[in-house]
């Protein structure tokens, strides 16, 4: 685990980040507070371009919890199938729809507790839509944020909470809103997992990860290979060689 950041280094890896990427956002489609926490609920183990693919039509017909809860469990299934468990998220789905309805005057709190009380929210999900949909500076930490936060030294941790809670130290106030943002899109689509693309990242030389990828790796081709003309074997049929060797038998 390589060594922690500097404030100073901190400081200036967000504003390469945020100069590389000047208006960060979500990449998952929401058309309102609820649509929001539905598609974050959704996209646990799933990526944003699936649950977008899936939630496109659903959102059409239900975008507040009453038409969610009107749909029911199993019309729900039949919009989300595709997305890895979508059993238990769309049991989830409805009970956390009603419970809005029931408890929140049909609205989204803008309350951590409350969200992380909802069938399916944990402290993740709850996070983003704070950040998201209430403006909020809190940094919910997903697989990328993960391992971008580790790898670079910016806030080791052995657990999403240590993470968190490291971030919060680290990152200046400046950048707190969009933190999370510049964070998830840098190891989504530059600090992979396999293999960072470090010959392109903005942030390389402070960043602490040892094993830097200087260029990236040449693509393996595939040669078919020929036979040449000196090792080319001509068959001959099965039957033309019986009848040869009965030819001779009976000569």
């Amino acid at each position: 685990m390589p060594r922690k950041m500097t404030r100073a280094n901190a400081a200036l890896l967000y504003e390469r980040l945020s100069q590389s990427r000047p208006d960060p956002t979500t990449e998952l489609h929401f058309k309102n507070p609820y649509t929001l926490l539905v598609a974050v609920a959704l996209s646990a183990q799933a990526t944003d371009e699936g649950v977008n693919r899936a939630t496109g039509p659903l959102f059409k017909i239900a975008d507040t919890p009453e038409k969610m809860a009107a749909l029911g469990e199993k019309k729900l299934g039949g919009y989300i199938k595709t997305i890895g468990l979508w059993r238990n998220k769309a049991k989830n789905v409805i009970a956390l729809s009603n419970m809005l309805i029931d408890e929140h005057d049909s609205a989204v709190p803008r309350d951590r507790d409350a969200l992380e009380a909802l069938p399916g929210v944990g402290r993740k999900t709850a996070n983003v839509v704070l950040n998201v949909a209430f403006g909020e500076p809190t940094i919910a930490v997903d697989t990328h944020i993960f391992r971008v936060s580790n790898r670079t030294g910016l806030a080791p941790g052995k657990n999403p909470l240590e993470v968190e809670l490291g971030l919060e130290k680290s990152t200046p106030a400046d950048y707190r809103q969009h933190a999370h943002h510049w964070l998830i899109l840098h190891g989504r689509y530059v600090c992979k997992a396999r293999t960072p693309e470090c010959w392109r990242c903005v942030i390389t030389d402070i960043c602490g990860f040892r094993d830097k990828t200087t260029e990236p790796k040449a693509a393996k081709k595939t040669v078919k290979k020929t036979p040449t003309a000196g090792k080319l074997k001509t068959a001959t049929p099965k039957r033309k060689t019986a009848k040869r060797k009965t030819a001779r038998a009976k000569a």
